[in-house]
């Protein structure tokens, strides 16, 4: 990897980290537990469109892994983490079919696999499938999530891409 290329994955991974630890911070919006916006997403969208799966997969891991440590939460980091690599994977798939003027659509598929991998997480971690009547709730809260994040990482790849 070139200087150049390293340096714009390491400013990204702290942008993110450092959203991820502000956002860790704010009151939750509504009043169900785990319903977020996942603004650090934003990067991670954006990331999937510029760079290579490999790539962004190390920025991923690494926000989590970081955040998790100095969020204080480090029960947290399995799923953040589940969330995060199931996330990464969809948008990746996603991103062959779906055209970088549709990235909000790619980051909507990409909360939905997040919320699905951080519900395999607490189904293996508790052992019981009760959790997955939460579910319906996390998918639609994060396809509002998703197309919040994904129209602004659209916005902020258009403003790059002029610049």
């Amino acid at each position: 990897m070139k200087i150049k290329r390293i340096t714009e994955l390491a400013l990204l991974t702290a942008a993110s980290l450092i959203v991820f630890i502000i956002e860790a911070r704010l009151p939750n919006l509504t009043p169900i537990q785990g319903v977020k916006l996942g603004l650090a997403n934003i990067f991670t969208v954006y990331g999937v469109y510029r760079f290579s799966g490999r790539e962004v997969a190390l920025m991923v891991i690494t926000r989590v892994i970081l955040g998790g440590i100095f969020g204080g939460n480090l029960s947290a980091i399995i799923y953040s983490l589940s969330g995060a690599v199931a996330c990464l994977i969809g948008m990746l798939l996603m991103k062959k079919i779906i055209p970088k003027n549709y990235i909000w659509l790619c980051s909507v598929f990409g909360a939905v696999f997040h919320n699905m991998g951080q519900t395999a997480a607490a189904i293996a971690i508790t052992g019981s499938f009760s959790v997955i009547a939460y579910a319906p709730v996390l998918i639609v809260s994060g396809c509002i999530a998703g197309a919040f994040t994904g129209l602004t990482a659209a916005f902020v790849t258009n403003r790059l891409e002029k610049s």
